[in-house]
């Protein structure tokens, strides 16, 4: 008895074909060369630098000087104050015709062109100092004073420019920190030197102060 030969079986298409490359409940195989990459652990992200905060033109522990022309300005200023005082003192003799005036103004005037000559020493003994936990800063001659302020404990960074430094391009920048008489002025600075350098000590104390 011979049997119809029976044509052959077509696949169901309904039904898809199991690899081992698919993707099984959402999870990407490991052998697909396309998703392996997903399936190595995301790598530990670095731990901050502070001082990776802002790059600075100038390293760690170095001291800087503000600009020469800082002292210009400070002359500017005394200049006008001798203006002022030898005005005040010719209008005071003038008016009373006595001579205390005129000596009391000349002691002044004295003192200021003293004062003069000494603005550009003074200039120079002003810097500023970055190390790894506060800022150092120093002034005087005779004198000196250092006050280092943590990063940890400033509270604001201040940028001041009054009209006499905005024409010659120089700002101040102001500490204020939690403590009481340790806020600091450093005058004389660029003001793209001094934009930086805000910069980068808000940077620095916001990472301090989450670290504490």
């Amino acid at each position: 008895m011979t049997y119809p030969e029976q044509p052959p079986r077509q696949p169901d298409e309904s039904v898809p074909p199991v690899s081992e490359s698919a993707e099984v409940s959402g999870v990407p195989s490991a052998t697909d060369p396309a998703t392996a990459e997903h399936t190595h652990p995301a790598a530990a992200p670095a731990a901050p630098d502070d001082r990776g905060a802002l790059e600075l033109d100038y390293p760690l522990g170095q001291w800087q000087r503000i600009s020469p022309k800082y002292a210009v300005i400070e002359q500017i200023g005394n200049g006008v104050t001798m203006l002022i005082v030898a005005v005040i003192a010719a209008l005071v003799w003038w008016l009373n015709e006595t001579p205390w005036p005129l000596i009391a103004g000349g002691a002044v005037l004295i003192i200021l062109i003293i004062t003069a000559i000494l603005i550009p020493r003074r200039a120079r003994s002003i810097g500023y100092l970055l190390r790894e936990d506060d800022l150092l800063f120093r002034r005087g001659i005779m004198w000196q004073r250092f006050v280092a302020v943590p990063y940890g404990r400033m509270q604001l960074v201040d940028i001041n420019r009054g009209p006499v430094a905005r024409a010659f391009g120089l700002s101040e920048l102001k500490f204020v920190t939690a403590a009481v008489g340790t806020n600091v002025v450093i005058p004389g600075l660029p003001l793209e030197e001094a934009e930086r350098l805000r910069d980068h000590l808000v940077a620095v104390a916001e990472s301090r102060r989450s670290g504490l």
